[in-house]
């Protein structure tokens, strides 16, 4: 019912920047926030950003100042603009959108495939 499609993820040396971008479709009554989740190999999968319906946002302390989290609510979209890429940033980056797909359901928690973010040294 709700699909999530991440692009932008790549290769980037150290101090380089790149823009993520993960587009909702399919029955979207309502979304609520939105975020971006990364998992490296080999450990949980965190929190990154997240942003409500109204454009307030949250970072982890280890990307607060490098990372910007943004959406277009027309577009349905939300992106993570990263800058000053380290090494430790090498991640799985995943969407996730918290969606109501009709009046009388629930909001539940939808996830997107992930994209590859490697930053080399």
């Amino acid at each position: 019912q709700v699909q999530l499609v991440e692009s932008g993820g790549g290769l980037v040396q150290a101090g380089g920047s790149l823009r993520l971008s993960c587009a909702a479709s399919g029955s979207l009554f309502s979304i609520n926030a939105m975020a971006w989740y990364r998992q490296a190999p080999g450990k949980q999968r965190e929190l990154v950003a997240d942003i409500t319906n109204i454009g307030s946002t949250m970072y982890s302390e280890s990307v607060k100042g490098r990372f910007t989290i943004s959406r277009d609510n027309a577009k349905n979209t939300v992106y993570l603009q990263m800058n000053s890429l380290k090494p430790q940033d090498t991640a799985t980056y995943y969407c996730n959108a918290n969606v109501k797909v009709s009046y009388y359901s629930i909001f539940r928690d939808y996830w997107g495939q992930g994209t590859q973010v490697t930053v080399s040294s």
